[in-house]
């Protein structure tokens, strides 16, 4: 099944709870599940982006600080399913390109990337963390039309640059998270009756220092979102950051070797939905 994660860069599960209206409404209909996450440690971007595209946490990937500018030396979804000649795009930041396709990043190069013979092989990639999350869900959206990826990868940051800027408990915060639900509103309906499965999360929360890294739970907690007929939408499950990648892979029925969240998804239950 085409599925298309979007990874909410810098999303605390403790305003994610309350703030996506949209994403809630679906799951209040019975289209999604929404769960808590625990994020691997460091609560960092780089390791966390290796992390949940790989299943590998960042003490064992290498990748323990943004500051690692090299290519991954795991398999990711995007290997995965190149492998089983299925159609990869990622609308993303740089550092997603820098980790699977080339290091370091050019962007003349590599800001809009078309080439099949890479893991990625079709993306629009960005280096300004605020880069207009408006301007990223229509270079995701462009993607999908031109390229009818089996799996997309959209990767917004503006919610973490306002977190940055103005902490975990401010306006700015809020009211980024409210926009990067209503952007979500506009385009998922749309993909749901065209049959993809949608994967929402983040890759860290945020905390008032305007930093994190840590294990404050604002800083680890984050939000999972689940639609499509491919998941149980059981409650109270745990799923691993770690499992995403798996999970991943399983619902695009492509060979892998990643641990699973098996009780995430409806054929663990013999469901038909």
């Amino acid at each position: 099944m085409k599925t298309i994660l979007v990874v909410l860069d810098g999303l605390s599960d403790s305003v994610a709870g309350y703030a996506m209206g949209y994403l809630h409404a679906e799951c209040a209909q019975g289209n999604g599940q929404y769960y808590a996450i625990t994020c691997e440690l460091p609560s960092l971007s780089r390791p966390l982006y290796e992390c949940i595209l790989t299943g590998v946490p960042p003490v064992i990937s290498g990748i323990i600080h943004n500051g690692v500018s090299r290519m991954s030396h795991q398999r990711s979804i995007f290997h995965y399913a190149r492998a089983a000649g299925r159609v990869t795009a990622a609308a993303a930041y740089h550092w997603v390109s820098e980790l699977y396709n080339r290091t370091p990043f050019d962007p003349v190069r590599d800001r809009h990337t078309s080439d099949p013979e890479l893991p990625v092989q079709y993306g629009h990639f960005y280096s300004d963390d605020s880069y207009p999350d408006s301007h990223l869900f229509e270079d995701a959206e462009s993607l999908r039309v031109q390229h009818d990826p089996d799996f997309l990868l959209i990767h917004p940051m503006n919610v973490d640059d306002a977190g940055h800027k103005f902490g975990l408990n401010s306006s700015q915060y809020r009211n980024r998270a409210r926009r990067a639900d209503g952007y979500l509103s506009h385009w998922m309906p749309q993909w749901l009756a065209q049959g993809y499965q949608v994967i929402v999360t983040s890759d860290h929360g945020m905390n008032e220092d305007h930093s994190h890294g840590g294990t404050l739970p604002e800083e680890t907690r984050v939000p999972l979102f689940v639609f499509g007929q491919a998941f149980s939408r059981q409650k109270d499950l745990m799923p691993r950051q770690t499992e995403l990648c798996g999970t991943v892979c399983e619902i695009l029925g492509v060979p892998h070797d990643k641990p699973v969240c098996r009780a995430l998804l409806a054929s663990a239950c013999g469901e038909e939905r």
